[in-house]
């Protein structure tokens, strides 16, 4: 009797140009957005975004490259020759691509588009390793009429590109046009070693946000996306609908990541009781909890044991365990809420279907996260988390989740648990 074989995992590249040199805006690829350099947000999204294998960062400057490795991305050191003012993104990525032979699709995304999601990434990638495209393209919707200007008898006269600008039909009377927004394309790997160029065979239009559209070309640009983005980097909240487990990073999560030393050497780290409320409102509603950790301190496992919950610390590839722990609970990652600060939980955040930073977390780690709290670690971050799941009232259950109700608990105030050595998440 014969098994069939599941299909193999389809490696998929994502590019990533960013030359030093900028005519147009000076030192662009590193300018910030929101506190993120565009090159880290760039990394930031095609890091997170499920199909990708690898994220290469293809650069001829030091400092680029030093913030995309920082960011967790490979470097390429993209030789002069392709490197000037007239060099193509295509360049970049065949180079790019030599280093890895055995890729299945490759990705261009340009990190002038401050606004491109991680579902903007998986999209294009998608359609060509799941849907059979040759090419993927990121585009929007577009109700626009083009025009164009020439000279003719010493005189500017406008002329429509693909209308008649005699004829002005209503929108709703005109086939959708769409734009293209530069921020990502996808191409199958061989066929683009072969055709050396973007487009070829047949292509796939990836539908996206047409708000979010936004190339960095000159500085008035910059500024805008400055200025739009409160606006476009604050995502949607997950709801109980979304999620069947909590995963919590510890230290700068649930404590402010302090520590306090008394006269005798004896370390205190505090905690919230409102994340207590909260985490025992989670447990009630039927969610798979976690705390997970680095550090090696007891006062993790002690806080656990009074939370009730499983604990995972001493822990130094906290993604490995993550992945291991899903397998383990038979948990969707993409239905996982991770909660974490800093740069460490960076490998959870990719794999977690919902990443979510603390107020107080690092600018990178806010870049990357699905969502961000309005309270810092330590002051009642997880309570806001089971807020936006459960309701302020913490009583939102779903109908395959039995509800149980508990007494009333203390206005919630700062608890200090000790500790026995430094600790760092």
């Amino acid at each position: 009797m014969s098994t069939a074989k599941a299909a193999p995992v389809r490696k998929v590249l994502a590019v990533i140009p960013a030359r030093g040199g900028s005519k147009g805006v000076p030192g662009k690829n590193l300018a910030s957005i929101a506190g993120v350099p565009l090159v880290v947000r760039a990394v930031l999204a095609c890091r997170a975004a499920r199909h990708v294998s690898d994220v290469a960062v293809s650069t001829d400057d030091p400092a680029i490259a030093a913030a995309a490795r920082a960011a967790g991305a490979d470097v390429v050191t993209r030789p002069a020759a392709i490197a000037g003012d007239t060099a193509t993104s295509e360049a970049a990525v065949l180079h790019a691509l030599d280093a890895y032979p055995d890729t299945d699709a490759v990705l261009l995304v340009q990190c002038t588009s401050p606004f491109l999601t991680r579902e903007d990434i998986e999209g294009v990638a998608a359609a060509v390793i799941e849907d059979g495209a040759d090419t993927a393209v990121t585009v929007a919707p577009f109700h626009g009429f083009l025009w164009r200007e020439s000279i003719e008898d010493g005189a500017a006269h406008g002329q429509g590109m693909g209308h008649d600008k005699a004829v002005r039909p209503r929108r709703q009377d005109r086939p959708q046009d769409f734009l293209e927004t530069g921020a990502a394309y996808a191409m199958d790997a061989a066929g683009f070693r072969t055709h050396r160029h973007r487009f070829f065979g047949r292509t796939a239009l990836v539908r996206t946000d047409p708000a979010r559209v936004l190339e960095i070309d000159e500085p008035h640009d910059l500024e805008r996306a400055r200025a739009l983005a409160p606006l476009m980097d604050r995502p949607a909240l997950p709801t109980l609908d979304d999620i069947d487990a909590v995963v919590l990073d510890f230290d700068g999560t649930q404590t402010d990541d302090k520590v306090l030393i008394d006269s005798e050497g004896r370390e205190l780290v505090a905690v919230h009781r409102g994340d207590g409320l909260g985490i025992a409102a989670l447990r009630r509603a039927g969610l798979k909890l976690l705390v997970l950790s680095t550090e090696q301190n007891p006062v993790v496992a002690a806080r656990a044991r009074k939370l009730k919950i499983p604990v995972l610390h001493g822990i130094d590839r906290k993604d490995l365990a993550l992945k291991q722990w899903c397998e383990d609970e038979g948990v969707d990652p993409q239905r996982v809420l991770y909660a974490g600060n800093d740069v460490n939980d960076l490998p959870c955040f990719a794999l977690a279907g919902w990443p979510v930073a603390v107020a107080s977390a690092h600018d990178t780690v806010r870049a990357a996260a699905r969502a961000v709290t309005s309270t810092p670690g330590g002051e009642g971050a997880v309570r806001e988390i089971a807020a936006w799941l459960l309701g302020p009232g913490l009583d939102r259950t779903p109908p395959t989740r039995p509800h149980h109700t508990s007494r009333p608990h203390p206005t919630p105030q700062p608890h200090h648990t000790p500790a026995h050595e430094g600790t760092s998440s």
